[in-house]
């Protein structure tokens, strides 16, 4: 037989494989024919399908890890925006083409199975896609990784716009059922909280303390595999979720007492229902400092049981686990670390602090002061005693050594101490991630660079080279294989698809950028992956837009130092042009808006409502003509970015300067070909170094201009007075234009704007207004217009997540790959199982 028809016999068994494997996941796991089986059915018939194949890898990687010993990254983050993983893990494994014919063979749409699938609600915004980039790069790259978080049950909440307005409700994620996290309750651990400690004296007849826990709450993890682009590979994400020790009080139930019979329950399991609640009423801020004590400490135990799987003590455990704090919530890792090695393993404080600062790193992902967290010192001590005296001690020791190296500065020791004694007395979790971590690092070089000048100078100075730069990097494989695949294919066609794993590969395509054949094919993907959109989603509104108009896109969390309302006086700009002259010239535009406002933030509620009322005045005057239509999406998640990042000509990057730490929203627009109109913040200015200041809309204040404007005396009003069209833009909001009449709907954006804008917004108003103009009469010329959008792509090599794992694994981690070799095990039969357990290792299962 001929080697082409060997693969093809190969090809044909392995779908025919895939096909009895749906069949059977459909009868055995989810008890159904094809004559009764839903939609959901379907899926997780094939999603089941899907992860068995990846358990072989993921039990390999296992096995190879514990055979080599080798370092793991546990990467602690109160949030992991995943995504979907059906089509992402496909892709990965690449299995996409096969599962493809064998669901079309079965009668099935993949794509139909895509849409269906529930996006997990375990993140809010840029945070949690990081880390979930992050997962991804680490297996790709083929180095050992366990993700480690919350396993909410209702994540954050739904979107939804009723009347122009947010509106709340629960993201029920979990109600369809979720076939990839695999739950492991033998791995349980329980969590204390409460209570109070007590000295004693240990055999040597030495000073120790134990903490007595009021209440115990147990930690289930749940397990999702987490596999690399075309590697043996397979990381986890393991996810903890809060139950009861006893979820059931019989005794409370037969005396009539039926809500205390379950009161236990529901107070354990209120830790893990929502991702970040409403923190404005003490209660909300003591389940946050719950929630966030509740996983690292779960999260800790189980690092160390691994550890102690292999090795007979804890010496160098910082040799076989690296754990990186995303940003301060797992801060409390710190005195959780220096509990467990001295209260459980009885080292001494030397010791154990030694072991802390050689494990721990540090990312600090925000300049906002308000987002730099402290909780009172009260609230702190009544829920985790043990771990408030040793931070005093911690501190203690920390002052000291500032006093020896800056005697007499006692502004300095104000500064730096771990608690803030400026009036009601807190625990600062920067300052105590700074000073219990081995390396800090900033997310893109300017964000660092305000670190090491403001933000932590003080621990700068005195911890030269402590305070590293990693700039931040999104998958490819996710925001271009999964999302773009028609742009993916073009790329592939050109050069091969080494790209995926190395996006310097895209400079190749730099030569193509200029030629005509190359420039009609780039901009069909992108006039398709309109329609697409169009068809999707625009058509459920019956908003009609042409796909050759411009795609103007500000997609992200809605915060006032984002300036979605500086975008918003832009639009009102132009509709007053078209107003005062209905025949003017202007490029076509649709502006598309998305984005979650925290429930308990007034103003970004309110912008939202200015956004949609705005689009119900502009999309219905028939003067305007439509020119300029405006949309909001709700419930703006992962899924519907993989429809939006590819179909935007224009990406909104807009924020203050010196207030977004990177961004990786602005990487994924131009890795798609988007064109960007931003600030000089965050990774803005290495993407424009990058692509090049020609193929970037530059505008506004710089840093230093900013902070120079505000010393001075900042005074909104008189750029208000002396601008025609920003003036006439805020009067016509004030008058009520967009508000049926209400001049009270929008006056605290207005009086905000006018008294205080303590973001610039009309400081930057003008150059925006100016740069927008240019950016019309640039889309104009589609040949160079397209030319610049191929260069931006090209050239984003540099924000790939893969480089930025490769930084860390150099800079911080100083681990290496650990490709896995892929073995054959027989499956249990004649009660053997895969490979032989040690005796006595029941309770020690990996």
């Amino acid at each position: 037989m001929s080697p082409a028809k060997q693969t093809d016999g190969k090809k044909r068994e392995d779908i025919n494989k895939l096909k009895r494997a749906f069949a059977y996941n459909l009868f055995y796991k989810q008890g159904c024919t094809t004559r009764t089986a839903s939609l959901n059915d379907y899926y997780l018939s094939v999603a089941y399908t899907l992860r068995d194949r990846m358990q072989h890898l993921f039990v390999n990687s296992v096995e190879a890890i514990l055979d080599k010993d080798s370092k793991i990254v546990c990467y602690l983050s109160a949030e992991f925006l995943m995504g979907p993983h059906l089509h992402n893990n496909l892709v990965n494994l690449g299995l996409y083409d096969d599962f493809s014919q064998a669901a079309e063979e079965s009668g099935l749409d993949l794509k139909e199975l895509f849409d269906h699938e529930e996006e997990p609600g375990l993140g809010n915004g840029g945070l949690g896609r990081l880390a979930a980039c992050y997962l991804d790069s680490l297996s790709s790259l083929q180095i050992p990784a366990i993700g480690y978080g919350i396993r909410y049950e209702y994540g954050m909440f739904d979107q939804e716009i009723v009347d122009g307005w947010q509106k709340e409700i629960s993201d029920r994620w979990l109600h369809p059922g979720n076939p990839w996290g695999i739950k492991k309750p033998d791995m349980a651990c329980d969590v204390g909280f409460g209570g109070h400690t007590e000295v004693y004296h240990g055999e040597r007849g030495n000073r120790r303390s134990r903490w007595i826990p009021a209440r115990v709450i147990t930690g289930i993890p749940y397990d999702t595999p987490v596999p690399g682009f075309k590697v043996n590979n397979v990381n986890l994400l393991r996810l903890w979720s809060a139950e009861a020790h006893t979820s059931f009080d019989f005794e409370e139930f037969n005396t009539g007492d039926y809500y205390g019979a379950v009161e236990d329950k529901i107070s354990a399991e209120t830790i893990t229902k929502v991702l970040y609640p409403n923190d404005e009423q003490f209660q909300g801020k003591r389940l946050r400092l719950e929630q966030q004590y509740f996983f690292v400490s779960c999260s800790l135990q189980d690092m160390i049981r691994i550890h102690l799987f292999i090795h007979d003590n804890l010496d160098n455990f910082f040799e076989d686990f690296q754990c990186q704090l995303n940003d301060t919530h797992p801060a409390v890792a710190v005195p959780e670390l220096m509990r467990l090695l001295m209260d459980v393993h009885l080292y001494d404080w030397d010791s154990a602090w030694d072991i802390t600062k050689k494990t721990l790193c540090y990312t600090n992902h925000t300049l906002l002061p308000e987002a730099m967290e402290k909780w009172q010192i009260d609230m702190f001590g009544n829920l985790l005693p043990r771990h408030l005296e040793i931070i005093f001690e911690i501190n203690s020791r920390f002052m000291d050594e500032v006093r020896l190296k800056y005697p007499g500065d006692d502004q300095r020791l104000s500064r730096m101490s771990i608690i803030d004694e400026s009036g009601p007395r807190y625990v600062r979790m920067a300052n105590l991630a700074c000073v219990g971590s081995k390396a800090i690092n900033g997310v893109a070089a300017m964000h660092t660079d305000l670190l090491r000048k403001h933000t932590l100078a003080d621990f700068n100075e005195m911890y030269p080279g402590k305070i590293r730069n990693v700039t931040n990097g999104v998958t490819p494989r996710r925001w271009i294989a999964v999302s773009n695949p028609r742009l993916t294919g073009l790329i592939t066609e050109a050069i091969g698809e080494k790209w995926l794993t190395n996006l310097d590969e895209l400079k190749k395509l730099e030569k193509l950028a200029d030629d005509s054949s190359f420039q009609d094919a780039w901009l069909k993907v992108k006039e398709d992956n309109k329609q697409d959109f169009s068809n999707r989603i625009l058509k459920v509104l019956d908003l009609k837009v042409d796909p050759k108009a411009m795609y103007d896109v500000q997609v992200k969390r809605i915060h006032e130092y984002k300036r979605q309302h500086l975008n918003v006086l832009h639009i009102i700009t132009l509709y007053n042009r078209i107003k005062a002259n209905p025949d003017i010239e202007i490029t076509p535009r649709l502006f598309v808006f998305g984005g979650k406002a925290a429930p308990s933030y007034f103003m970004a509620k309110r912008i939202i409502k200015l956004i949609t009322s705005v689009a119900r005045v502009v999309n219905n005057d028939p003067d305007v003509r439509d020119r300029l239509k405006i949309f909001f999406i709700p419930n703006y998640n992962v899924k519907i970015g993989h429809t939006v990042y590819p179909m935007t000509d224009l990406s909104e990057q807009i924020s203050q300067a010196g207030m977004e730490a990177s961004g990786t929203g602005n990487m994924k627009f131009s890795m798609n070909g988007a064109l960007t109109i931003g600030t000089l913040d965050g990774a803005n200015v290495e993407i424009r170094e990058e692509v090049g200041a020609e193929n970037f809309f530059l505008f506004g204040l710089t840093v230093e201009e900013v902070m120079a404007l505000q010393s001075a005396g900042y005074r909104p009003g008189d750029y208000y007075q002396n601008d025609p069209e920003l003036k006439g833009a805020i009067d016509l909001i004030a008058s009520g234009h967009f508000s049926h009449g209400d001049h009270e709907l929008f006056r605290p954006i207005v009086d905000s704007l006018l008294y205080d804008d303590q973001y610039t917004v009309f400081a930057d108003y003008r150059a925006y207004v100016d740069c927008q103009d240019l950016v019309g009469k640039a889309f104009q010329d589609k040949k160079n217009w397209t030319r610049m959008s191929i260069l931006n792509a090209v050239r984003m090599g540099k924000f790939s997540s893969d480089r930025s794992i490769m930084d860390y694994s150099r800079k911080i981690w100083d681990v290496k790959p650990f490709p896995v070799e892929l073995k054959w095990h027989r499956l249990p039969e004649d009660g053997v199982l895969l490979t032989s357990r040690k005796s006595g290792n029941a309770d020690r299962s990996i």
